[in-house]
């Protein structure tokens, strides 16, 4: 029981200064250091990567570049720090970064309980299961008795224990906490199933030594709404976060473009005007704390949201993942965007 409290202590502590680091101050820090400081995937393509030269892209990574546009006219303006699933929510905690951009899903717990906020969803995904060609399995209810290969800390090793279950399926977990080392058990032949959310496993199978021998079965077994975290306690930082995803999603419904963001500021229409900052009186950036060209700086650096999108995940990019459920709410999908004005 008394290492049960002290644990419970030490995490109160480790929240506490979160949250003092936390208290309105978010903005005026990054301003004085010059950039924002993300917490990214150490490397998930598609999502957050770095290549041979240390560049790093995603559309994690281009959230991240969207904040720093909007902060400083400049999306170069960003530093990655490469996190875990185990140690990505201490480095938030800690103020180690300004800002989670890794693929983690909005949870209740994780938004009360650990201290976050959340509010923007850049990617709605689901958990599911990739397996070997050779096995001739076409549902995951034909895995009982498998081994399944999957990353601790995570809210995927619950939801497979709570889908296994629920189906009275069994199986044999084989756990890692670093996503390198699942990669290399499952490819090394260690475990039948890899299990993670849906995006991931497209990502991760470009990885393996022969990415045509392994097939992503249909179930979809979860909700993982994947968006940015902040601490708690900075109305304004979580704002401007928030945001710039609403930015970018805005902008795609508007079809403005990073091509043509400098044109559509002559529309005549009037939610553009005010969008791009051009309508006389706009607030639209000093009521965020930032210039009125902050969206318009976005668009120029990443682009809309369909582009990133396209470009890391979609169809211009090696993973080819079809819009599904991040199309725009006008054309089938659920992303949207409240109103700029």
């Amino acid at each position: 029981m008394t290492k049960m409290i002290l644990a419970a202590l030490a995490g109160a502590a480790v929240m506490a200064i979160g949250t003092q680091a936390a208290s309105g101050a978010t903005l005026d820090d990054v301003k004085a250091k010059g950039f924002v400081q993300c917490g990214v995937n150490s490397g998930l393509a598609g999502f957050s990567a770095p290549d041979a030269s240390g560049n790093w892209s995603g559309l994690d990574v281009d959230y991240c570049k969207a904040v720093a546009a909007a902060v400083f006219g400049d999306a170069t303006k960003v530093k990655f720090t490469p996190t875990s699933a185990k140690d990505r929510f201490p480095a938030l905690q800690s103020g180690e970064v300004d800002v989670l951009t890794r693929n983690t899903t909005w949870t209740l717990n994780r938004d009360t309980a650990l201290g976050f906020n959340f509010r923007a969803v850049n990617y709605y995904d689901g958990q599911g299961f990739m397996v070997r060609k050779g096995l001739e399995v076409k549902s995951a209810l034909e895995l009982s008795g498998a081994a399944v290969c999957v990353q601790s800390g995570t809210t995927t090793e619950l939801n497979l224990a709570d889908y296994f279950k629920a189906n009275n399926l069994q199986y044999n977990p084989v756990v890692f906490e670093k996503l390198e080392e699942v990669n290399a058990a499952y490819d090394a032949g260690r475990c039948d199933v890899y299990t993670t959310d849906q995006s991931g496993l497209y990502s991760l199978r470009l990885t393996l030594a022969a990415p045509d021998d392994h097939i992503i079965l249909p179930e979809i077994i979860s909700k993982e709404p994947l968006g940015p975290a902040v601490r708690q306690g900075d109305d304004q930082w979580f704002d401007i976060v928030t945001w710039a995803h609403y930015a970018m999603i805005n902008a795609e419904d508007f079809g403005i473009t990073s091509a043509n963001v400098e044109e559509m500021k002559k529309s005549p229409n009037p939610d553009i005007q005010r969008f791009l900052g051009v309508e006389a009186d706009t607030k639209i950036g000093t009521d965020l704390g930032l210039t009125n060209d902050w969206a318009v700086n976005i668009i120029k650096a990443v682009g809309n949201y369909g582009e990133s999108f396209d470009r890391n995940v979609g169809p211009s990019s090696p993973l080819k993942i079809e819009r599904g459920l991040n199309a725009l709410w006008s054309k089938g999908g659920i992303q949207y965007a409240p109103p700029v004005r």
